[in-house]
């Protein structure tokens, strides 16, 4: 029982599998704590947001939920959070607006529905801008990965796997989960080399590694 407060549902994403949503999650928590809201239910999903919309399954069970009448606002984390496509943040927005849904966005704590049911117009001006942000920033890592790549190439490092080794990517970073664990903090190359021991060169390749893991 909801003993009178707002049902709303938590929508989270991270592109792979190996990304974590705690901080998302917590975060988002907290705000339902705050405002006295009943969280029915935790979507996750471990998918780029670039993905095609039938693959979205976290976003079909919040319009689920949405339809059925068990909830009255969605919170995510950032719009990106939601889609790098255009087309699917708006079509899942519609489809909220139509069950008389609200969807709330954290990072710049604004909602796509007034107090009054009626649609918020400075929400939608920023979802678009943020939508089509959220899209350039990806193509941008994207290119800028394939500079990289072919920068190295042309410098003569051996991309991929080393002659005589058999580490998958995977492996790899398994291999050097002390380098990754210092980069997720924000630690520069230069600080994560000198405190786990090991060659800026390795740290560098593992940080090429985990942005070409993590496009979205």
């Amino acid at each position: 029982m909801n003993n009178g407060k707002i049902p709303v549902v938590i929508l989270v994403r991270v592109s792979t599998v190996k990304q974590e949503t705690a901080r998302q999650i917590s975060e988002l928590q907290q705000h339902a704590a705050g405002k006295g809201y009943h969280v029915v239910e935790v979507c996750e999903e471990k998918i780029s947001g670039s993905a095609q919309d039938d693959d979205r399954h976290g976003l079909r069970r919040v319009e689920e939920l949405a339809v059925s009448g068990k909830i009255k606002k969605v919170l995510v984390h950032e719009v990106s959070r939601v889609a790098r496509r255009n087309s699917v943040a708006h079509r899942f927005v519609e489809t909220l607006e139509e069950c008389g849904v609200s969807l709330y966005w954290h990072a710049q704590a604004i909602e796509t529905l007034l107090p009054n049911g009626k649609r918020n117009p400075a929400a939608g001006i920023m979802l678009a801008l943020l939508a089509e942000m959220a899209r350039n920033e990806s193509e941008t890592l994207r290119e800028r990965i394939k500079s990289g790549l072919a920068l190295a190439r042309k410098r003569g490092v051996v991309l991929g796997r080393r002659k005589g080794t058999t580490l998958t990517r995977e492996e790899f970073l398994r291999k050097h989960k002390d380098i990754v664990r210092q980069l997720k903090t924000e630690q520069s190359l230069r600080n994560t080399a000198k405190i786990v021991g090991k060659a800026l060169s390795t740290v560098q390749r593992v940080k090429a590694v985990l942005e070409y893991s993590s496009v979205e």
